[in-house]
């Protein structure tokens, strides 16, 4: 699933588009995760994308009056593609800025595509989100807190939105391991040393994968079509069996929450 730095790289790699007006819009599917919009040509045709924003790992395109919300669900990228590219089995969505179209790839459908009017923080989806993990504001007294009383393990704490937005599966696992924590630990017996590091680690490691262009690990792709790099610098994600890049212990993998966790038992402890 596309994390936070999938998705930032996408939203950056979309800033070509700023100040174009929408020429067309081609709806080749009535539904992803929630049924598309009935009338979006009506709706921001001949709108220009002002603004592109993300609250944790949802895009937010400024149009007119109102916001197009997309998320890229599980298996879901955007491509900037020329118009006379012809559309393959998947591609579900086109807005069009003349020669340029902005296209959503999404094989498992479990993408979002909305219309919103009205301030976009307000929207069911967002509302409820925890802070964004790059902001000033994200620190290790505001995740003690949220994590004050969770009796689940700090793994699968990290990956919910509530607690910090855009740390998914990937991520939670590295920044587990460059904090030197155990992924079962309680997330409620973390220790205020432990989560400082915890926080910095979170930063850094998100920040290293926007850098490197995300992790392409099945279908993610950046805006112009090209691979991320991040996952040839996967310290255990994806590595069971294999020697940690720091001690030589061979990397674990165990399931938590129904999803693999990646770490090193030496390192982390």
């Amino acid at each position: 699933m596309p994390e936070l730095p999938e998705v930032e790289v996408t939203r950056r790699g979309l800033a070509v588009l700023l100040g174009r007006r929408v020429t067309d819009v081609v709806v080749r599917t009535g539904r992803l995760r929630y049924p598309l919009p009935g009338d979006l040509i009506g709706q921001i045709g001949g709108k220009a994308l002002t603004d592109i924003g993300r609250r944790g790992k949802y895009l937010l395109l400024a149009l007119g009056a109102g916001h197009l919300l997309i998320h890229l669900g599980m298996s879901g990228n955007l491509r900037l593609v020329a118009a006379a590219e012809a559309p393959a089995r998947h591609d579900h969505l086109d807005v069009v800025f003349g020669r340029t179209v902005l296209r959503l790839r999404d094989p498992r459908r479990f993408g979002a595509v909305l219309w919103l009017e009205g301030d976009p923080a307000t929207h069911p989806l967002l509302a409820r989100l925890g802070p964004e993990p790059l902001a000033r504001g994200f620190t290790a007294g505001r995740l003690a807190a949220a994590l004050a009383r969770r009796r689940t393990a700090i793994k699968p704490a990290l990956m919910d939105s509530r607690v910090v937005v855009g740390v998914g599966n990937i991520y939670a696992s590295e920044s587990l391991f460059r904090a030197g924590i155990d992924p079962r630990q309680p997330a409620a017996r973390v220790t205020a040393a432990q989560l400082a590091k915890l926080v910095s680690a979170i930063k850094d490691t998100l920040r290293a994968a926007i850098r490197a262009g995300g992790s392409s690990l099945r279908d993610y792709v950046q805006a112009e079509g090209d691979l991320g790099g991040f996952q040839r610098r996967h310290q255990v994600y994806g590595r069971a069996g294999e020697p940690c890049r720091r001690c030589g212990t061979l990397v674990r993998c165990l399931r938590q929450t129904g999803r693999a966790t990646y770490y090193c038992p030496r390192c982390q402890k």
